[in-house]
């Protein structure tokens, strides 16, 4: 079967590798449909991920159809379509034990530091996979696990009905904690160097949008708040500087969320955290988080359809890669497909 491997930083080839089978009990076969190209998967490419391994096959937004079963499965069936989450998680260590799995201390992320899902099959413990609707178009279903994130970024913020959020970036992920957010009844501020995106950003329910190309951000921000700032601050730009305004400008008593892997520090006074009792929290991957969103989007609380802006098939990974570097401003978010993917 094919696969997308990289082999070292910059050295991405698609190979021909065995199928993958069922050697466990409680194990799924499933036939991938389609992936998502995710900016982790991009900063494996270029040798920018701090965690990543190599040679990996990349690749963890995933939908596809269950093809075989191990003997043990009980919540699956053959032709059922599902996804993956991503995460290896031991179960009992401190992170474990409380709930936040996500950052097990032995934690595994397949297309990181497992094989992962850009290839024609793969082979999953039945914990790690969940059915979705069978309406859900394959490009709808593909982005639940990005949603996912979105999802955790707001919990770990404690987004609640009437908080203001200001969420930096209108990228895949800033949309996705956009949507989140909406849905529990925040009023939301975004920002992003992209017309287009902004744009995008007010179709999907942002109250505010702010360039900061253009505009004075603190000084729209105070406006907007009454100069109480946002109460979440949701980074997903992810630089020092965005990481030192966020804590600058939220409110008393706020939340700051940041997802960031950069080693670089940032200048940041602890009277700014202290004299208002901030909160800042980091958010990776997700805890318990697919299960809600699978819902959303089953029923269509989450309406996905107009996210995916481009689809390549798995042999053109090339030509996808050169799109998304050379036209940012144009992609939202790119999709492989793998093989026939009719509803």
């Amino acid at each position: 079967m094919k696969a997308i491997q990289v082999f070292k930083p910059g050295h991405l080839e698609i190979i021909e590798k065995e199928k993958p089978r069922i050697t466990r009990g409680d194990e799924v076969l499933i036939r991938v449909r389609m992936v998502g190209i995710c900016g982790s998967d991009m900063h494996i490419y270029h040798g920018t991920s701090p965690v990543a391994t190599y040679p990996r096959v990349i690749g963890h937004e995933m939908v596809g159809e269950v093809a075989e079963l191990g003997p043990d499965v009980t919540r699956l069936a053959v032709g059922d379509k599902v996804v993956m989450e991503p995460i290896e998680w031991c179960g009992t260590c401190y992170a474990c034990r409380s709930g936040r799995r996500n950052v097990c201390t032995q934690l595994q992320v397949y297309g990181v530091h497992k094989d992962g899902a850009y290839q024609e099959y793969i082979v999953l413990p039945e914990r790690i996979v969940h059915k979705v609707d069978a309406r859900l178009d394959w490009h709808e279903a593909v982005l639940v696990e990005p949603f996912t994130i979105g999802a955790q970024a707001n919990w770990r913020g404690d987004v609640r009905a009437g908080d203001v959020v200001f969420i930096m970036g209108a990228g895949p992920i800033g949309i996705c904690a956009l949507q989140v957010a909406k849905i529990q009844g925040a009023t939301c501020i975004i920002s992003d160097l992209s017309d287009d995106k902004l744009a995008y950003a007010r179709s999907l329910g942002a109250d505010y949008t702010l360039n900061p190309l253009k505009d004075d951000v603190v000084k729209e921000i105070g406006r907007i708040t009454e100069g109480i700032g946002p109460n979440v601050t949701i980074d997903a730009v992810c630089t020092t500087r965005t990481f030192e305004q966020a804590v600058e400008i939220t409110s008393v008593a706020g939340r700051v969320v940041v997802l960031g892997f950069s080693d670089a520090p940032s200048s940041i006074a602890q009277l700014h955290i202290t004299k208002k009792e901030l909160t800042v929290a980091g958010s990776r991957l997700q805890s318990n988080q697919f299960g809600q969103v699978v819902e959303w989007f089953n029923n269509g609380t989450i309406q996905p359809a107009s996210f995916v802006s481009h689809r390549y098939a798995l042999e053109d990974i090339h030509e996808a890669i050169k799109l998304i570097e050379t036209s940012p401003n144009e992609v939202r978010k790119v999709v492989l497909e793998v093989g026939g993917t009719s509803s």
